[in-house]
């Protein structure tokens, strides 16, 4: 079997290697109470386009530190009673793509909203207003501030509205939503169903945003988690706030928030993957304590793979259209 990690018997015991916050939890639920007194503003804009059986939506809303977020939105033309919804979320630096890439889901019966992240390559806002460097990757934004300026924190309660507007929708049974993503989309799919835990369903593909250190150590820090060697060769070259960084980065760590998540989860991973390496994708998975299952592609990297889109979509279609 090849191998640019550990073992697979060893990725499926390991714990990750970032340090944890001592205050993570309360962290995060004074984050949560801080976006629940949010009113989000939704402003759904009809958008034309050609499918006879659903209607398009441009969504905007307000999240956390007054950012407009943008996410494409379909419904079916014709709900009788209540229908489930899913949540799409995309890579590093892209967009929440086509209308037509989220439509056979809604051809299905589905409501189904695609979020564009901030700052990256959709319609979102970004409000910046962080102290410290704002360039390469996204978790080394507010990295100088309170945790509270971490660029990722705000990605992360921006799903976590997200899922609060389309499940108070008075046609969505919000009992039954799914959330769908690869790379960052996997992290932030990680994160919505660990913040908001009535999430029933998570498939989370090669998922960024997790066990930082162990990235570094592996001397991955490189593309995707550029931002690591970028920040300490420019701002800590001889590693004397090591351990304060990586503890820092400890309140967006995917890894961390896992356990919150009450969701039924198909995760998949590539044991070739040099850019979310497998251990680091380990580390959050083997943190979930809800069902679970992963899928393992034991020669693809950071890449699509074979046949694994068919097997998302049967996973998230068994949540019922009644």
């Amino acid at each position: 079997m090849p191998v640019v990690d550990m073992s697979l018997d060893k990725l499926r015991v390991y714990q990750g290697r970032n340090p944890r916050p001592d205050d993570f939890d309360e962290f995060w639920d004074a984050s949560l109470a801080e976006m629940n007194a949010i009113d989000p503003k939704p402003d759904f804009k009809p958008f034309d386009f050609p499918a006879k059986h659903v209607d398009c939506y441009e969504l905007t809303y307000t999240s956390t530190k007054g950012a407009r977020i943008y996410a494409k939105f379909m419904k079916p033309k014709h709900i009788v009673g209540k229908v489930p919804a899913l949540l799409f979320f995309h890579g590093l630096s892209g967009n929440s793509n086509t209308w037509k890439s989220i439509l056979s889901y809604a051809s299905e019966g589905y409501c189904v909203a695609f979020m564009d992240c901030r700052g990256q390559g959709g319609r979102s806002e970004d409000m910046g207003g962080v102290p410290g460097t704002t360039i390469t990757s996204p978790f080394i934004r507010g990295i100088e501030g309170k945790p509270s300026d971490l660029l990722v924190r705000d990605m992360f309660l921006d799903t976590a509205m997200l899922a609060r507007i389309v499940m108070g929708l008075d046609y969505v049974d919000e009992n039954r939503i799914g959330v769908y993503g690869g790379s960052q989309g996997g992290a932030l799919s990680i994160a919505c169903a660990a913040l908001v835990p009535e999430i029933r369903l998570c498939a989370p593909v090669y998922p960024y945003h997790s066990d930082y250190q162990r990235v570094w150590e592996m001397d991955l820090d490189k593309g995707a988690y550029e931002g690591l060697r970028y920040y300490f060769r420019r701002f800590d070259p001889r590693h004397e706030r090591e351990k304060e960084i990586f503890t820092r980065l400890g309140y967006i760590d995917i890894q961390f928030l896992a356990p919150r998540i009450r969701a039924k989860v198909l995760m998949a991973t590539g044991l070739l993957d040099t850019t979310c390496p497998p251990s680091t994708q380990f580390a959050a998975y083997n943190k979930i304590t809800s069902e679970k299952e992963i899928l393992i592609y034991p020669d693809y990297g950071h890449e699509g793979l074979e046949g694994h889109d068919d097997i998302v979509f049967r996973f998230l279609t068994t949540l019922p259209t009644l």
